[in-house]
């Protein structure tokens, strides 16, 4: 996925009640109850129906790491769909999301004004609106690029222009070189 696809989806994994199934059979087990067999998850994963047969039976323990982290990432994907929609619903339309970022900001403002580019920590509440926006846009199939954008208009309005208080002239904030990003709801 993506660096703002993964945190969204890391954010509303945190509202899960329940583990997720820890051994690879377990987690292979669900994939074939919700996939309806062998054959689909087998597709999914891009390995063979057998070897899939063989790890519901237990029969293969420990799978070699590049799968395991695809099959981590399917039953996740999966996990709990009502709790992870409540979750969702509730940040679009009264909690809001936090953004926790170490990045390159800077904006483009009318001449005359220190516009220069600099790195900065931020953790910002944001406000429903752009939750909403970033998990419509993520469901849609937004890339990275699309997600950036929306979390730096987000932080313009928020973070430099404090909810139309100040720097009314700020054209446009750029949101660059992203050296650490989380979500939380």
């Amino acid at each position: 996925m993506s660096l703002f696809g993964d945190g969204l989806e890391k954010a509303v994994q945190k509202a899960f009640t329940r583990p997720t199934p820890k051994s690879a059979g377990a987690q292979m087990r669900y994939l074939v109850k919700q996939l309806g067999g062998t054959k689909a998850v087998a597709q999914m994963l891009r390995i063979s129906q057998r070897t899939v047969e063989r790890y519901v039976k237990d029969q293969i323990k420990k799978p070699r790491p590049d799968l395991a982290a695809r099959i981590d990432r399917e039953v996740k994907k999966r996990w709990q769909p009502q709790i992870k929609a409540k979750a969702k619903a509730k940040a679009a339309s009264t909690g809001g999301i936090i953004i926790d970022t170490r990045a390159r900001m800077g904006y483009t403002a009318p001449i005359g004004t220190t516009d220069q580019d600099r790195i900065r920590h931020l953790t910002i509440a944001l406000p429903p609106q752009y939750a909403a926006r970033l998990f419509d846009a993520q469901e849609q199939g937004a890339n990275d690029q699309q997600l950036q954008e929306i979390a730096a208009e987000a932080l313009k309005e928020v973070y430099f222009q404090d909810n139309g208080r100040r720097a009314g002239s700020l054209e446009e904030v750029r949101f660059t070189d992203i050296e650490h990003l989380e979500f939380d709801l």
